[in-house]
């Protein structure tokens, strides 16, 4: 994969957010977990690991398991069970479930490396390990100055691990559905516009989604170049502008597409009983 950012024709917008871009060219828009949201899931998971320790030092030095430790064999344990909850038990749970917790899953978060990818062993161990110092010898203060002060609110081990958190619990955005431009519904009620090839209706549609961040440059010379493609399968051609001219064939095909679509699902459905039906006389069993 390879980051990318949101602009037109190469010319940089400081208010465009970064991307990833496939090997496809398809642009995935993964969204980083807010400060707050960190905030909420690294708390849970501080007082989850806090109680485990808290429940074993509980079972250390309960009449059943005292009389078979000495002093010395008790702070071991203590010693050991500190560390097993502050990192081992930290990195075997993002490492096991690619990056989840009892708080990421409590807030939709995941912890993936910084090209998109599940993280491994060595970005876990990195991050439970600088978490003791930045998370729970703080209580959370130094992951919180240095997460406020990155725009993915990455703390200390996310920054060696070359890890962030994603929010995957993001409401899914309908895209607005556009029809024929006003200008051109006289045209289209006598518009014959033929199947264009695969290709150029991605095209088409790709450059009516991006128009608005492309430069006004790079937006007519695009426009212009789909629409003479285009041309060759409308007759009869309007005098319009290319992009309306786009936008309208878009629309035509899309919406006649539909309607051919529909038309073929309810001649099916007429014909259910018929292709469904037994020959006459056979017995139903």
């Amino acid at each position: 994969m390879a980051t990318a950012t949101r602009g037109g024709a190469g010319t940089p917008d400081s208010t465009d957010e970064l991307e990833l871009m496939t090997g496809e060219a398809v642009a995935l828009d993964l969204r980083p977990t807010s400060f707050i949201l960190r905030a909420a899931g690294a708390m849970i998971d501080f007082i989850a690991y806090f109680g485990l320790w808290l429940l074993i030092l509980l079972a250390v030095s309960s009449p059943w398991l005292s009389r078979f430790l000495d002093e010395a064999s008790a702070k071991a344990v203590t010693l050991t069970a500190l560390v097993f909850c502050l990192v081992i038990a930290p990195t075997a749970v993002e490492t096991l479930t690619q990056g989840k917790s009892l708080g990421k899953l409590a807030v939709g978060a995941r912890i993936v490396r910084d090209d998109g990818g599940s993280i491994g062993f060595r970005h876990a161990f990195i991050r439970s390990l600088t978490g003791v110092l930045e998370v729970f010898s703080t209580f959370g203060g130094i992951a919180s100055i240095t997460a406020l002060l990155n725009d993915r609110s990455k703390r200390i081990g996310d920054l060696l691990a070359g890890t962030y958190s994603q929010n995957e619990r993001v409401s899914k955005i309908t895209p607005p559905v556009y029809g024929v431009p006003v200008e051109l519904l006289g045209w289209a009620a006598t518009a014959d516009v033929a199947r264009m090839p695969d290709g150029l209706s991605r095209r088409i549609a790709q450059f009516l989604r991006q128009a608005s961040r492309l430069t006004p440059d790079a937006r007519g010379r695009l426009s212009r170049s789909l629409a003479s493609e285009a041309s060759v399968f409308v007759s009869p051609l309007p005098s319009a502008n290319a992009e309306l001219f786009l936008a309208a064939v878009s629309a035509l095909r899309r919406d006649r597409e539909y309607t051919g679509l529909t038309l073929e699902a309810q001649r099916l459905e007429h014909l259910q009983p018929a292709l469904r039906g037994l020959p006459h006389g056979f017995p139903e069993r």
